[in-house]
């Protein structure tokens, strides 16, 4: 009964939100994501306490601008994601653009695969579902969610326009295999993850342990990796999906120490993004959580 309940007023939430204009969409998600931050106070705390140690910096009235700004994007992404059935390449041309889509054509025509590092930064569904709706479909590697219904429903407008979904319990032999058939694949890598599935790399000059799966399977393939990121650029009012430029990975002999080495070369792209746009980056999330052994929490 409980994942029913769930399951409607989800769908009452998206078919609302969804039917409204963009504009009027937004008031109300602000009105709801400010009433979270208030009413969140976990939430508030752990974000103040990451940014504490990755921007220590910056003034405290700055930082909670900053956690502020994270809100504000996740109610965004929310309309965005309540929105997206109704999205064609025409209505999205006005407000959705992309740079540095070179980089991934480049990456694509080698034929051995694409990984592309993403994170839990600007609007991660919207990017994904957009690279598909303009003719670049692509796997997102995920964790299902409890919700069965729900897991179905959300999944179902991920994958409207060719994108398909790997899920984490099995996602090892499905990189590998996406990657032989020269497939592409995202992966959100800036989340806390624990051994043997993380290894420890710097992040925001604090030890962080990191999913090292992709680098494993990208120097086993030879595939192609490179940063990618759904932002919102005030400037241009307007979504903008950025590709960085290809990763390049050195190779030692030593192949733990190649592992470690090219998943830090990830992690650094994601941070250098990370602090070019601060207020949408997930900071909520307790990204230090797990320490090298013998070191006292964070949190």
């Amino acid at each position: 009964m409980r994942e029913t309940l769930e399951f409607w007023l989800v769908l009452a939430v998206a078919r609302t939100l969804g039917a409204m204009p963009r504009g009027v969409a937004r008031f109300f998600a602000n009105l709801l994501t400010s009433g979270a931050y208030r009413a969140l106070g976990r939430l508030r705390s752990v974000g103040r306490r990451n940014l504490e140690l990755a921007l220590p910096e910056l003034p405290l009235a700055e930082r909670d601008r900053i956690l502020r700004g994270v809100f504000r994007h996740l109610g965004w992404q929310l309309v965005e994601f309540c929105r997206m059935t109704r999205y064609t390449p025409e209505s999205t041309r006005n407000w959705i653009g992309t740079e540095g889509l070179d980089h991934y054509l480049a990456a694509q025509a080698r034929g051995k695969g694409v990984f592309i590092v993403t994170g839990h930064l600007g609007a991660w569904e919207l990017s994904s579902f957009y690279h598909s709706l303009m003719g670049h479909p692509m796997g997102m590697v995920i964790r299902r969610l409890d919700n069965r219904p729900l897991d179905e429903f959300v999944n179902g407008i991920r994958c409207l326009h060719g994108n398909r979904v790997l899920h984490k319990d099995d996602f090892a032999r499905g990189l590998l295999r996406a990657m032989r058939d020269g497939d592409t694949v995202g992966i959100l890598m800036d989340t806390n993850m624990t051994p043997p599935q993380g290894v420890f790399v710097e992040y925001f000059g604090r030890q962080a342990c990191a999913a090292s799966g992709l680098a494993r399977v990208a120097l086993k393939t030879g595939a192609a990796v490179l940063p990618g990121f759904m932002l919102w650029e005030p400037e241009e009012r307007k979504y903008v999906l950025h590709f960085g430029p290809e990763l390049t990975f050195a190779r030692t002999g030593d192949a733990e120490a190649d592992i470690v080495a090219a998943t830090q070369e990830c992690t650094r792209a994601i941070e250098s993004w990370v602090r070019r746009y601060p207020d949408q980056w997930l900071w909520i999330h307790r990204r230090w959580k797990t320490r090298p052994a013998g070191e006292p929490g964070l949190y």
